[in-house]
């Protein structure tokens, strides 16, 4: 007679198998971690977690020119963590509208672009409700679509954020730092986001300016995998856009007001210049016209005597 065969419950043969094999590993973006990698469920319940969710609200004022719209756009297609919103009429009482409308939805730092006589363009960087906020003047703007440059990221990746030393010299630098570090820089594993990085931001302090460019980083030809250490010398950078040169103006304790911590003594306004601008040419036109006068002036008090051979050549 044949043998009989072993019948094995299908409920229980699964389970054995899974405690048979070996624990799953843990993926993080760094790579897999190793087999040992394990805890209990109290470790995980201790342990605290945090989790980043910094949002930013960039939205601009009434009357803005197409161009600075567009520099807009270009700054929130690189920041996926931030929220748009209408354009407001904020001029009396800025503080408690955008404090509100920041609070409405749900962002922790709000981003401002406010035209003023469709000339200036000036940039508030706030953190809401309680503050700190910088207010800047942009200049030298110019927009990705301007530009035209070679380099190019991926929408929604993570950027580096980079310093230049002068950022840790002063008082007032090392709080627009964190100010534009907390505002410009992605959390980490936002829903947005790409869990990668391959461009940079740089901030870099000159003539009382800060500068602001965007670059591509750009590893070499046929590398797909991660670059060791020694290799990291072949990346290469290639600017994407936009541009745009920030001068702060005033620092302030609150969000959008407040105690002024900090007053750039040379800081001098559009108008000022526009109207030094206009008393030089005044002061040209008022030269020349000077000049005529005393050339008139000359000319009828040394007035030449007549020619003997002017009437030589009339007809009798």
């Amino acid at each position: 007679m044949a043998k009989k065969r072993k019948v094995v419950d299908a409920a229980a043969a699964p389970v054995a198998a899974l405690e048979e094999a070996e624990p799953p590993r843990k993926r993080t973006l760094l790579g897999r971690k190793e087999n040992g990698y394990h805890q209990t469920d109290d470790e995980v319940a201790n342990k605290p977690v945090f989790r980043n969710k910094e949002k930013v609200l960039v939205l601009c004022s009434r009357r803005i020119t197409f161009r600075y719209r567009h520099l807009m756009m270009d700054v929130m297609a690189l920041l996926p963590h931030s929220k748009k919103d209408v354009k407001v009429q904020a001029k009396d009482n800025k503080s408690s509208t955008l404090n509100e409308l920041t609070d409405l939805k749900g962002c922790s730092s709000c981003l401002l672009f406010e035209c003023r006589k469709k000339k200036d363009l000036y940039m508030w960087l706030s953190k809401s409700p309680n503050g700190p906020s910088a207010k800047f003047l942009l200049k030298a703007v110019h927009t990705m679509e301007e530009l035209k440059l070679t380099g190019n990221h991926l929408k929604g990746a993570r950027a580096i954020l980079s310093f230049s030393g002068e950022f840790d010299q002063h008082p007032h630098l090392q709080l627009l730092k964190e100010l534009l570090t907390q505002v410009f820089c992605t959390p980490k594993d936002h829903r947005k986001s790409k869990p990668f990085f391959d461009h940079i931001f740089t901030f870099s302090v000159l003539d009382n300016h800060i500068w602001f460019r965007n670059y591509q980083v750009s590893l070499p030809a046929g590398v797909t995998d991660k670059l060791e250490k020694q290799a990291m010398e072949k990346t290469t950078l290639i600017e994407v856009g936009p541009r745009f040169c920030m001068n702060p103006i005033k620092i302030f304790s609150g969000s959008f007001g407040g105690q002024t911590l900090y007053e750039n003594p040379f800081y001098v306004s559009p108008n000022t210049e526009r109207s030094r601008d206009k008393r030089k040419k005044a002061g040209k036109y008022a030269k020349k016209v000077k000049a005529k006068q005393r050339r008139k002036a000359h000319l009828d008090i040394n007035q030449t005597e007549p020619s003997e051979l002017a009437n030589v050549w009339d007809e009798e």
